[in-house]
């Protein structure tokens, strides 16, 4: 996925993200979306956001777990924003994806 970009070119890493935790990762696709992976004295995060639409944080146990995970659900977070957001604005399918992601990723 060569469209995904470092966020704020990369200036974010290894500062500390709002709720807390050392950013590791943070990439932004489109200026539609935003994924980051922190790692907090308890906890290690994935955080998505699709802009104005959805803010979603998953935990996980390991570093490992966290980063397959952060993989994965950048082309399903570029999916939405490519093929659903444009044809969606403020319908019902938006938020239909919104919520299959969330289920796909909980």
């Amino acid at each position: 996925m060569s469209d995904w970009l470092a966020y704020d070119g990369g200036r974010s890493i290894g500062k500390v993200g709002a709720e807390g935790g050392i950013i590791l990762r943070d990439e932004e696709y489109g200026s539609s979306v935003r994924v980051t992976l922190k790692r907090g004295e308890n906890f290690i995060s994935v955080s998505c956001s699709i802009y104005g639409w959805m803010d979603h944080t998953r935990f996980f146990n390991t570093l490992r777990d966290a980063l397959r995970e952060y993989r994965l659900m950048k082309p399903s977070l570029a999916n939405v924003v490519e093929n659903i957001l444009p044809a969606a604005k403020g319908d019902i399918k938006m938020w239909e994806a919104v919520a299959a992601f969330v289920r796909r990723f909980p």
